[in-house]
């Protein structure tokens, strides 16, 4: 198997095992690192001796033996052992085998809720679902927090003390307290699906292991609550945004936007099911703004072009999405449905207003949407200076070079 695939396997397969650890005994911190050394070992011999007929067994094999060590040389090793042979019910020692399909008890489900410890701000829950259950690196997280690296490291290694400190066992919480978890739960899916669909670092736009984890998940939380609108939302939105997907990149992997992408390549079950998922929850119950983005995204997917797309209709719906949220991005999306309706100019008024918003000042969401609006609105020289400010202020080489190719090309037609 090539190395990519073996990578891909493991990234899948990581969260898995570091739930069967914690499972078992209960060291969450000390769990991670055992996983990481086991996911090493992986990596290093899997290329060559090929992948084990058990490939989850042999991790978590691995990860036991070293977690062991960890616990043993540890001064407090005894009263370690007792406390996890108490908390531990016997059959829960065994883990299950690899290929075992867990449905709604998978171990990444149980992480992914634990992470989600009410014993947390809804900040570190995020932040450590994160980095435990998506893989992302706490450089990336501190990316999508607008915070410092070492603020987020603190932050994550808080966050798995608490979890160690509450004793909880590792098993789906109670009904009541699922529900008060759940949003919580949905904000870090969303946002591990969004690093998925558009990395904010890094040589490609995508990491679709990430994207489809999202996915993955998603629909676990679906079966598990299959009358939430909010869940049958967020699930339609990235089925909605992903079916996109093979058409976001060209053959050198360049950014292509919306607008000028070939809608063929669309995927069309995707956008069924999207459509259906959404259209089933829409006014059968409260509407959360995961279902307001589902619509929005329904009606781009709809749209045969790009200039027939029902603009009107985005621009209500995020208008509605507003009394729910304060978050920026919603009003600078907003901003542009704004100007496709009444024009450029009307948009860039909006922005004005989000300009000494601090969440949006150190990315480059602002000064992109600008730079479009102002090359809408012939102001090229403008609009050449934001697409490069923009270009400056993104990790994710694609964008860089998809934003200077359009400073370098008004710059041309000046």
């Amino acid at each position: 198997m090539p190395e990519a695939e073996i990578e891909d396997l493991l990234r899948e397969m990581a969260p898995q095992v570091l739930g069967a650890l914690v499972r078992r005994y209960g060291h969450f911190d000390a769990a991670e690192d055992a996983t990481q050394e086991a996911l090493i070992a992986a990596a290093a011999q899997w290329p060559g001796e090929g992948i084990p007929d058990r490939p989850r067994g042999w991790l978590i094999t691995v990860a036991s033996r070293r977690l062991t060590d960890l616990l043993r040389a540890d001064q407090a090793r005894q009263l370690r052992e007792d406390a996890v042979a108490r908390l531990v019910p016997p059959g829960q020692w065994q883990a299950p085998a690899a290929d075992t399909t867990q449905a709604a008890s998978d171990d990444t489900l149980i992480l992914l809720f634990m992470c989600c410890h009410p014993a947390l701000s809804p900040a570190s829950q995020i932040a450590l679902t994160l980095r435990a259950v998506g893989g992302l690196t706490t450089a990336e997280i501190a990316r999508a927090f607008l915070v410092p690296e070492p603020t987020m490291t603190r932050r994550i290694s808080r966050a798995k003390q608490q979890i160690k400190d509450s004793g909880e066992p590792f098993r789906m919480p109670a009904p009541q307290d699922r529900a008060r978890r759940l949003a919580a739960v949905l904000h870090v899916l969303y946002l591990i699906f969004s690093e998925g669909y558009t990395s904010t670092s890094g040589p490609s736009l995508l990491r679709t292991e990430l994207a489809a984890e999202a996915i993955r998940l998603t629909r676990i939380v679906r079966r598990l609550l299959p009358g939430d609108g909010e869940v049958a939302g967020l699930l339609a939105l990235m089925l909605l945004t992903d079916a996109r997907r093979p058409a976001r990149t060209g053959p050198g992997g360049e950014l292509i936007p919306m607008a000028e992408q070939d809608r063929s390549l669309w995927d069309a079950a995707r956008i069924t099911e999207g459509v259906a998922l959404i259209t089933g929850v829409l006014g059968r119950g409260p509407t959360g703004p995961y279902q307001l983005q589902a619509a929005i995204a329904a009606v781009h997917d709809e749209a045969p072009s790009a200039d027939a797309t029902d603009w009107p209709q985005i621009m209500a719906l995020y208008e509605l999405l507003m009394q729910m949220s304060d978050n920026p991005v919603v009003a600078l999306n907003h901003a542009v449905a704004v100007a496709m309706v009444r024009g450029p100019r009307a948009g860039l008024d909006l922005l004005g207003g989000l300009r000494g918003d601090e969440r949006m000042t150190s990315g480059h969401h602002l000064h992109a949407v600008s730079a479009h609006l102002l090359e809408m609105a012939g102001e090229r020289a403008a609009a050449r200076d934001s697409y490069l400010e923009a270009a400056s202020r993104t990790s994710n080489l694609p964008q860089q070079r998809y934003l200077r190719a359009r400073a370098a090309r008004l710059a041309g037609e000046g």
